[in-house]
């Protein structure tokens, strides 16, 4: 949604993690997804693909944000995805309690629902780096178990979320694309194939 907010085109090549072609482990240096290469530059997080998208180009000031962003991006990017990671793959965490873990991502959850109480984004009235960088994670948790999610006193997030999941631009984030075979052409995603 970055590369979309930055009005960017990228060569999208979509892999099975399973069967990483040679292309791709030459290309990432940890072989892990996501992976950008822009010139020399070569990034493997999401977040630093998203602030390499927006440092190019950021009409809507999505970098712009207080530091209360990075605050709740840190949150996000470490006890939480933890916590979402043992409740989502609990069983290859057979030594700690999923419902524990799932107590331990909710706490997180009802914070966000606290700020989102006050505005309709995560840092004030606009969306922010901040939100783009946290839904999609929250995403995750949510559709462990939709019908439990949505049945918890979190109004203000299920509204903030299912905002961005009908978002033209999420939509069109998430539209699948062909398996890239080495020598075929990469999808073309970004500006160019509004």
């Amino acid at each position: 949604m970055a590369v979309l907010s930055a009005g960017l085109e990228v060569e999208l090549r979509e892999i099975i993690l399973k069967d990483k072609p040679q292309a791709f482990l030459r290309a990432s240096p940890s072989a892990t997804v996501p992976n950008l290469q822009a010139g020399d530059l070569n990034f493997d997080e999401s977040l630093d693909i998203m602030q390499w998208a927006l440092g190019k180009s950021d009409p809507h000031r999505l970098l712009n944000m207080p530091n209360i962003g990075e605050t709740l991006i840190a949150q996000n990017d470490g006890p939480f995805k933890t916590a979402l990671d043992h409740t989502k793959y609990a069983t290859r965490y057979p030594d700690l309690d999923p419902q524990f873990e799932r107590a331990r991502a909710s706490d997180y959850i009802h914070s966000l629902n606290v700020r989102l109480a006050k505005h309709h984004f995560l840092t004030g009235d606009r969306p922010t780096l901040a939100d783009i960088a946290i839904f999609p994670f929250v995403r995750q948790f949510a559709h462990i178990d939709r019908g439990w999610f949505d049945a918890q006193p979190w109004p203000n997030v299920i509204l903030w979320l299912d905002g961005f999941l009908q978002s033209a631009d999420f939509q069109k984030a998430m539209t699948k694309v062909a398996v890239w075979e080495e020598g075929s052409p990469p999808y073309l995603f970004g500006q160019a194939s509004k």
